[in-house]
């Protein structure tokens, strides 16, 4: 999914032809196990020879192994392939309050998940996260660790890999990609929650043949992973993408980024819960949770407070729709757990915003794994893609110098 730069190529090298070739079978590997050499010759169209040269080679490396025997009613019964679900990716996604940690296979199953608080200082959160990171790599000594993937709400420097922009965390600039490293020794993944949850659409997801689509996570804040012709965008800074700190009023409430009248203001869990405060005579601190569930319950001011959040939502989706025209809006957060109620405010704004021909689909997320599923993806697309060996020994270097010095 990488864009070609024609004012600035190379020849393509023989090892070059064999790191997609290898990328292809690996990826029809995992999206069609267990299967037959024979099949994975046909789907990709390679050489026999080809596919079994380079299935050899994944065995050897333990990526794949052997699955089941099949059966045909004459000839040699073929030996299906499979990934190995022992190796393993460890994943964090972090919010303000909680962090959620957990373990899980290549085929993004689950094996361990566990919480632990997030702080202001970044620091303390990282040691609190390594340490949460060693244990699990200590309590699974049988599995093959393959990197740490970890979301957060902000947003990253491509040149220093560094949080530049977290204001819902409060941190500063932070090299939390360099401090789990050095703590634990295994490669880390960094990246914004939205695009997270926008690779484990592409990965996980139903999205494999849209080409466009935008997703949207609602909680403390909004953020939006932008997914445009095959590719995720992230601007030249790393911040594309970030329609929560557009202002749909000015004089609007103070937002944590500083502005005032942003988008996530209106529409996130944060403005839901005041819009329930303002409406009410409780003083009693309630979360988002509690909020949904006295909207279960029937309680007639949590209803409208989330009526309000939707329709906010919605409102702040014309932008991307207008600006963007993606085929799809995925939102992922709590609140779809209200959708059936009220999913139809946030289609109905969508609908008033396009200027022309069909508005794109907007749906909710399947189940509630989004995230920590775009932490998994986030490891992944760096061993599942062209040229991953030479990246895996790029930072096999790399962490060598760290540890020289």
């Amino acid at each position: 999914m990488k864009r070609i730069d024609f004012t600035n190529t190379q020849v393509a090298s023989s090892q070059t032809a064999r790191d997609i070739n290898r990328g292809v079978v690996l990826n029809l590997i995992r999206r069609r196990q267990p299967i037959s050499r024979a099949d994975l010759a046909r789907v990709s169209g390679l050489q026999r020879s080809t596919v079994s040269l380079i299935t050899e080679q994944l065995i050897r490396e333990r990526w794949v192994v052997h699955g089941p025997i099949g059966r045909l009613p004459r000839g040699r019964r073929p030996t299906f392939l499979r990934l190995n679900d022992r190796r393993a990716i460890l994943v964090a996604d972090l919010r303000p309050q909680q962090t959620r940690v957990g373990l899980a296979d290549v085929n993004g199953n689950f094996l361990s998940q566990e919480t632990m608080p997030t702080t202001n200082d970044p620091r303390a959160t990282a040691q609190g996260l390594a340490a949460r990171i060693r244990r699990l790599m200590e309590v699974h000594p049988h599995l093959l660790f393959e990197g740490v993937g970890i979301s957060l709400p902000g947003r990253i420097s491509e040149k220093t890999q560094h949080v530049i922009f977290a204001p819902n965390l409060g941190w500063p600039d932070f090299d939390l990609k360099g401090a789990i490293e050095r703590a634990t020794g295994v490669r880390v993944e960094l990246e914004n929650a939205a695009n997270a949850c926008a690779l484990a659409e592409v990965w996980f997801g139903h999205t494999e043949k849209i080409r466009d689509f935008v997703v949207v996570t609602v909680s403390e804040g909004i953020g939006t992973g932008v997914f445009l012709n095959g590719q995720l965008v992230r601007g030249r800074t790393g911040m594309a993408g970030e329609f929560g700190h557009v202002p749909l009023d000015p004089s609007g409430p103070s937002c944590a980024c500083g502005g005032k009248g942003c988008w996530e203001v209106y529409g996130s869990n944060r403005a839901a819960l005041r819009y329930y405060q303002e409406s009410s005579a409780t003083q009693q601190e309630l979360s988002f949770q509690d909020l949904l569930a006295l909207a279960q319950s029937g309680d007639a001011l949590a209803l409208k407070a989330l009526e309000k959040m939707f329709q906010a939502i919605g409102r702040g989706m014309r932008m991307i729709v207008t600006g963007l025209a993606p085929e799809e809006i995925v939102v992922v957060g709590e609140l779809t757990r209200q959708w059936r109620r009220f999913g139809s405010l946030i289609e109905k704004e969508v609908g008033m915003g396009f200027l022309a021909g069909r508005p794109p689909r907007v749906r909710p997320v399947e189940g509630e794994m989004a995230r920590l599923r775009g932490t998994v993806a986030l490891v992944l697309q760096k061993h599942f893609g062209p040229s991953a060996g030479a990246r895996e020994k790029e930072h096999e270097s790399s962490l060598q110098g760290k540890a020289i010095a």
